[in-house]
């Protein structure tokens, strides 16, 4: 893709060098109540067990008392990855600012950019806690795209590596936020609460097919206008949205096809969404809720 020279949105939350409140509690809490558990029996037996396996760590090799030794490891493999994390933060600007464009032009007058955090493992959401573990999302509530750099190796794992593959879940995930702009997600969220689960998966799934075609209608304006994609690039594309399947996904984890508990949609389906907003550029063309 050519996407060095465009312009880097500014709606970048950069919460990478944070870490949640909560780290160091063991060990404060555990100097708090260490009286008392010397005072004890059982006490006496939860610190000796305590101090077995601190000293099994050290002497297997798990566990360094050299704070300078562990602290100059830590740089050492943090700064290992530095530049190639910086590379990627500058290429989800980019890709963002390419959707404020095209989604400013479709939707003039009505759009409203969404802010896209970049987090590491765990992070708090108007939504609850987000997780890496749950790939990139969209919290409607703060109108928010929550993303953990480290599903770019989760992508080439799925077998779809390339810059446009994860342009392609950038773009879906603002056509999330589009959904919630234009009412969609709201309407789909009050209808699955009066239906049955069954119901309630097969709405999910035409929302998830309708941002990927969002993303389709992003990848045709980014092609014709932006002219940033290159040779390969929306085969790149079309391998993301098949990777991420349900039934695809199912199999990979050793269990059988369940039409009925997909969220998503199947491979097939998220391809042919997808080539549909990239071949027509239109939001007509992406009534996922009347497709049979």
């Amino acid at each position: 893709m050519r996407w060095r020279d465009t312009d880097r949105s500014s709606n970048i939350e950069d919460r990478r060098g944070q870490q949640m409140a909560s780290a160091g509690v063991p060990s404060a809490l555990l100097l708090r109540f260490l009286p008392f558990l010397l005072r004890t029996k059982i006490g006496r037996v939860v610190l000796l067990i305590g101090g077995i396996y601190f000293a099994f760590q050290y002497f297997t090799g798990g566990l360094s008392l050299d704070p300078s030794t562990q602290a100059n490891l830590s740089q050492s493999q943090s700064s290992a990855t530095t530049a190639v994390q910086d590379e990627n933060a500058q290429f989800v600007a980019a890709i963002l600012g390419t959707t404020e464009t095209v989604w400013g032009q479709l939707l003039k007058g009505q759009y409203r950019e969404p802010k896209l955090v970049l987090y590491r493992n765990m992070t708090s959401t108007g939504c609850g806690m987000g997780q890496a573990q749950s790939g990139p999302f969209y919290c409607p509530a703060d109108s928010k795209v929550y993303i953990d750099l480290s599903f770019l190796d989760e992508l080439k794992t799925l077998g779809a590596p390339g810059d446009f593959a994860f342009a392609y879940v950038i773009a879906h995930e603002v056509g999330h936020h589009v959904q919630n702009l234009l009412g969609t997600s709201t309407k789909v969220r009050q209808a699955q609460q009066s239906g049955s689960k069954v119901q309630a998966n097969q709405l999910s799934v035409a929302l998830e097919l309708q941002a990927d075609c969002y993303a389709g209608i992003w990848g045709h304006y980014a092609n014709q206008q932006l002219n940033l994609l290159e040779a390969g690039d929306l085969a790149e594309g079309i391998a993301a949205a098949s990777a991420v399947g349900d039934d695809r996904l199912q199999q990979m984890a050793g269990r059988a096809v369940q039409p009925d508990a997909f969220t998503h949609g199947s491979s097939a389906q998220r391809v042919k969404w997808f080539k549909t907003g990239f071949d027509s550029g239109n939001l007509a063309s992406c009534n996922t809720f009347a497709a049979k």
